[in-house]
């Protein structure tokens, strides 16, 4: 298979509390469910209709072997997972607290996922590719960050769009400001870029969005897509800046609903290349991917929540 898009980052186990509105501590029992942002969008993008492969580096362990062959599950290409003996793979506990927040902790001293290397990329998947995504977790060490790093270029050079997704997870950084350094570096390198409203203020330091916004700003962009959560989905463009709210529903766990929306706004610009300059298209694009968002929060886990394209136009349909 030549994958059309191509995502590389960390896949973990998010262990989630079997009851809704409890902390971690207060948890009576957790469920097994495949996730890791990056391998939440490939997920997401092989059930819209993009074929789609993964690169990342997992444990030789029940839990990695669990993830390939859920991944396989799914139909995306998992030829560019290497398994180690050298690190376990990595375990996230998620808890949506009563307050709406969620909780995280994360296990990973290092997990596999932290050992990849630029000799452990799938070149030939890199070069064949339409589009190439990446969050930052893999950028925390410095040899995933020069595997990115590298990976970037390889794609770049060969005509792919660059997509990154910072999906901050501030515990896991030895600092806030190593956080902002290497967070800045990274949607540096994209054309497109899919940012939180918190993230963008957290990156940029800023106290108002605006600023935020201008603050991180680079001229290579082609897009930005911030979310607000809940309320929606805003795109930001050299041309055009407009916002797109979100469809109202009963939340059963948020875990993966960023992955969601980012692997729907994503297909749509795959599906149609000239979506970027035409602002219909941007917010039919971003109320597609506000609605893949929205669904996926309504079932538990990430991976199992995602839905496929046919779901989401009845989703849309039916409002």
């Amino acid at each position: 298979m030549t994958a059309k898009a191509v995502c590389l980052g960390e896949l973990l186990i998010d262990f989630v509390p079997t009851v809704t509105g409890t902390g971690l501590a207060d948890a009576p029992a957790f469920a097994k469910a495949a996730g890791g942002a990056p391998g939440n969008a490939a997920v997401g993008l092989q059930r819209l209709g993009i074929e789609t492969g993964f690169i990342g580096k997992l444990g030789d362990d029940a839990f990695g072997h669990f993830l390939v062959d859920t991944l396989k599950g799914a139909d995306v290409d998992t030829s560019g997972i290497v398994l180690t003996k050298e690190a376990l793979t990595g375990l996230a506990f998620v808890s949506l607290r009563a307050d709406g927040e969620r909780e995280f902790s994360f296990y990973r001293s290092p997990s596999a996922d932290m050992l990849l290397s630029p000799a452990d990329l799938d070149q030939d998947m890199l070069k064949s590719t339409d589009l190439f995504h990446y969050g930052t977790l893999c950028m925390i060490d410095d040899d995933p960050r020069a595997a990115t790093l590298e990976a970037i270029k390889i794609a770049r050079e060969n005509g792919a769009i660059i997509s990154c997704d910072p999906n901050l997870r501030l515990p896991l950084w030895p600092s806030e400001e190593k956080a902002q350094e290497i967070l800045r570096l990274a949607i540096s390198q994209a054309d497109i870029v899919k940012m939180s409203d918190e993230e963008i203020l957290f990156v940029s330091g800023k106290d108002d969005l605006e600023d935020g916004i201008k603050d991180l700003w680079c001229d290579g962009w082609r897009a930005l897509v911030v979310t607000y959560g809940p309320k929606g989905s805003r795109f930001i463009t050299p041309e055009f800046d407009g916002f797109v709210p979100s469809y109202k529903i009963t939340a059963v766990d948020a875990t993966g609903a960023g992955d969601g929306c980012t692997a729907g706004f994503l297909s749509r610009l795959l599906k149609d290349p000239d979506l970027l300059g035409s602002e219909e298209k941007l917010r039919a694009a971003c109320a597609f991917a506000n609605a893949v968002g929205a669904i996926t929060a309504t079932k538990r886990g990430a991976i199992n929540a995602l839905p496929t394209e046919k779901e989401v136009e009845a989703f849309l349909s039916a409002r």
